[in-house]
């Protein structure tokens, strides 16, 4: 039995060793009892959907060899195993093709697709090669940068790697057969809205992914990877500006004031502000827009050494110091010092009208950021209000003719 290399033999380590990997990992903020299980190691771990699809298969083919079974054993790259239960088993004699569905099981990571079943259906083939391609929920390739080729179901090298295995090692119950198999997601279509598959091109559903087979939960890497992946489609569809915002609704408002920057421009990049920085100057770009709210850019401006320290006393010591940098009265200073949270801080530098400080608390975003792209990028640091409203900026944004510039550099949408 054979199978064309370029289908299925790959790199089963995606995510390669990343030099900035230890910034990120210093970046990543988790509620305090996540990390303290996470620390603790009491995490529980899960598999991929990778690894599902290829219990699913194996489940099936067994079905169709006439040897069906609840449970069944797959091989993990590194010389692991897996053993997953199957949630049932349908053979159909009269098409001579067999489908199993395996529950995707993710541990405690907060991942969309914890639940979803997924399927495999499988057939003999007279090519003696194994053939495999997405179905129902399973989507497809439509833009450049993802290592995949345009048109071909989204699923991933190592998952390849690992179905094509399992079928291999039941080759001696195959006389010489090839094999097809078909993976679908029921309800991947729907779980795929959920996550950036859609600005990633990937369209009609989920991917079927795993570099280890794994999944590790709240794992940096896998943060990490998705914010590499989004900044390679960008620069594959000719972008050379990235705009990195804290979340959904910083991205809504940072699309609203740069509407000709095109879907793939937007990268959501939570925590990883350094992280994704770096990533774009090593990645040769020309561009970074830093966009969000005071809260997350407080962090940010703090730098790593003080952020890593949970508690909201030493951003309230940071914000009261900028506010003595802008002049501020000393009850003012003191009325900053002992607020909730950095939002409550906002709003008190506004109620006295704290000249400037919003916009030194951008410069220092920005000289953080700087240093993270050694000077390597074009940098902008916007703050919203929780209205949309842009609250400051450093450089200054030149309103209309700054974003009629990035229309004028910036390939059309579409």
């Amino acid at each position: 039995m054979t199978t064309p290399a370029a289908d299925v033999r790959g790199n089963n380590d995606d995510d390669n060793d990343d030099d900035d990997i230890e910034l990120a990992e210093q970046e990543q903020e988790l509620p305090a009892e996540i990390e303290e299980k996470k620390r603790k190691g009491a995490l529980r771990t899960g598999y991929t959907t990778g690894t599902t699809a290829t219990a699913a298969t194996r489940g099936a083919l067994l079905a169709l060899l006439g040897r069906p079974a609840e449970k069944v054993t797959v091989t993990l790259p590194k010389g692991r195993t897996a053993t997953i239960a199957i949630a049932w088993t349908k053979v159909e004699e009269s098409t001579g093709r067999a489908t199993c569905a395996a529950i995707k099981d993710g541990g405690d990571d907060p991942d969309v697709t914890h639940g979803a079943e997924i399927c495999s259906t499988v057939s003999f083939n007279d090519s003696g090669t194994i053939r495999i391609d997405g179905g129902r929920g399973v989507g497809r390739v439509t833009k450049p940068g993802l290592g995949l080729e345009i048109g071909r179901a989204a699923i991933n090298s190592t998952p390849m790697w690992m179905i094509c295995k399992t079928v291999e090692e039941l080759a001696a119950d195959l006389s010489g057969r090839g094999v097809d198999v078909v993976i679908s997601v029921p309800k991947g279509e729907e779980l795929a809205k959920k996550t950036d598959n859609p600005r990633l091109g990937i369209m009609g559903g989920i991917s079927i992914l795993g570099t280890t087979g794994i999944v590790l939960p709240y794992s940096t890497a896998s943060f990490a990877a998705a914010i590499r992946q989004s900044l390679d489609v960008a620069i594959a569809m000719g972008a050379d500006t990235a705009v990195l915002t804290t979340g959904g609704r910083s991205e809504d408002f940072a699309r609203a004031l740069f509407p000709a920057l095109p879907d793939h421009c937007f990268v959501q990049m939570g925590d990883f502000a350094g992280y994704s920085v770096r990533q774009c100057a090593d990645k040769k770009m020309r561009r970074a827009i830093i966009a969000g709210f005071i809260g997350k850019l407080t962090k940010m401006a703090m730098g790593i050494k003080q952020t890593h320290v949970r508690g909201s006393h030493v951003s309230m010591e940071f914000m009261a110091g900028l506010a003595e940098q802008c002049g501020a009265p000393k009850e003012v200073i003191e009325e900053i010092r002992k607020a909730n949270t950095a939002r409550h801080a906002g709003e008190i530098v506004a109620r006295h009208g704290v000249a400037g400080f919003f916009d030194l608390l951008c410069k220092k975003v920005f000289d953080q950021m700087h240093e993270h792209a050694k000077g390597q990028l074009d940098l902008q640091v916007v703050m919203f209000e929780f209205d949309g409203r842009v609250l400051a900026s450093y450089p200054p944004l030149s309103g209309s003719s700054d974003q009629k510039r990035e229309k004028e550099k910036e390939p059309a949408r579409g």
